[in-house]
C-alpha cells in the first residue's frame, strides 16, 4: 500500500440543535452530553479540523492528546437568518420554500450560496491535498460537518451519487483511498468505505449518534 493515500472524513458528533433539527451551519451548539464515541482503529499521521467548536470537541474526543489543524474552510454551509430555526419557523416563508424547491440556486437570507460554499470547500481540499501530496503523508483525518462530507462525497466518491443520497451518521465517517497520483491529479478515488470502529467489549459497536 506504498503507493496508496488514506484520507478519512469524520462527521461531528450530535449537537442540542440536532437534536431539534434546526438548521446549524456558522453558530454552534454544544454536542449532546453523554455520547460514547468510538476507537478509531488507525494513527492518523495528520489530523484537520473544521474550527467550529463542535468539530474540535469531537476531535478531541476522537483523537485524545492530538492537535488538529483548524481550517474555517470546512465548516458548514452559512444558513444566515435561518440559522438555528426549524422547518416549522421557516416554513410560511416564500424564500424558504424556494430553496427547499431547489437549495442549489436560492440562497438563505444574509447566508451562503451553494457556490459559494463549493468553493470554499474546494479551496480548503486543494489545500490540504496539497501538503498531503508534499509531505508524503499517507493517513490522514478530517472531522468536519454533513454538508462539506456529502459535498466532497458527490466529488469525490468511487461512485456516482446525488448530493442528497448519501447518509452520514454524525459520528461516523467514510474512507477515500486514492493511488498517489490518482489523488494528484483530482480523480474519483478508488476506494470508499465506512470507518470501521472498535467493538466494545460487551459486544456491541461504540456509537456517538
Amino acid at each position: 500500500m506504498d503507493d496508496h493515500v488514506v484520507i478519512t472524513l469524520f462527521r461531528h458528533g450530535l449537537t442540542e440543535d440536532n437534536k431539534r433539527q434546526a438548521y446549524l451551519g456558522w453558530t454552534d451548539s454544544p454536542l449532546v452530553p453523554g455520547q460514547v464515541f468510538p476507537e478509531v482503529l488507525v494513527s492518523y499521521q495528520q489530523i484537520y479540523t473544521s474550527d467550529l467548536r463542535r468539530c474540535r470537541e469531537t476531535a478531541e474526543a476522537l483523537f485524545p492528546g492530538r492537535v488538529p489543524v483548524k481550517m474555517e474552510e470546512f465548516r458548514e454551509m452559512n444558513f444566515g437568518e435561518w440559522e438555528g430555526r426549524t422547518y416549522e419557523q421557516l416554513k410560511a416563508k416564500p424564500l424558504y420554500q424556494k430553496w427547499l424547491a431547489d437549495p442549489f440556486a436560492a440562497v438563505p437570507p444574509h447566508g451562503e450560496s451553494f457556490s459559494e460554499f463549493a468553493r470554499r470547500v474546494e479551496s480548503g481540499w486543494s489545500k490540504i491535498t496539497r501538503e498531503i501530496l508534499e509531505n508524503g503523508i499517507k493517513t490522514s483525518a478530517i472531522v468536519t460537518h454533513g454538508g462539506v462530507i456529502r459535498y466532497l462525497l458527490t466529488q469525490y466518491g468511487s461512485e456516482e451519487k446525488s448530493f442528497w443520497d448519501w447518509r452520514i451518521p454524525h459520528g461516523h465517517g467514510y474512507d477515500f483511498i486514492w493511488k498517489i497520483e490518482g489523488l494528484r491529479r483530482g480523480e474519483r478515488c478508488t476506494l470508499l468505505q465506512e470507518v470501521p470502529f472498535m467493538e466494545k467489549q460487551n459486544g456491541s459497536r461504540s456509537n456517538i449518534g
